[in-house]
């Protein structure tokens, strides 16, 4: 991936990107009684990002497989995936759609 330079700000060139699995992790993490923390990840995914020429009109959209959570405790990994929190049997997939791009200081986000 290339870059450009926007208002003084470093950004990718112009174009749809394919999200690279091998070198992105997609990571979640939730309390647990308020004590602690429970972290998981999701193995299978899949996505693009689209770079418009005004990084504004720049968008994400990244797809899911619900059930590859894995917290590394098999008993919670099957909960969370039972009608209970992410019921994978009718919703299978998780969906993130950006709906606005901005400039954060030096970066994009």
């Amino acid at each position: 991936m290339s870059v450009r330079s926007v208002g003084g700000k470093n950004v990718p060139a112009v174009g749809t990107w394919a999200i690279d699995p091998t070198h992105t992790s997609i990571s979640a993490v939730a309390r647990h009684l308020m004590v602690s923390k429970v972290r998981g990840s999701f193995g299978t995914f899949s996505g693009t990002i689209v770079v418009a020429e005004d990084p504004k009109d720049s968008s994400v959209e990244v797809v899911i497989d619900a059930a590859s959570i894995d917290t590394k405790v098999e008993d919670r990994d099957n909960h969370l995936r039972s009608p209970d929190f992410l019921d994978v049997e009718n919703h299978p997939q998780l969906t993130f759609k950006s709906t606005s791009i901005e400039a954060d200081g030096d970066d994009w986000t």
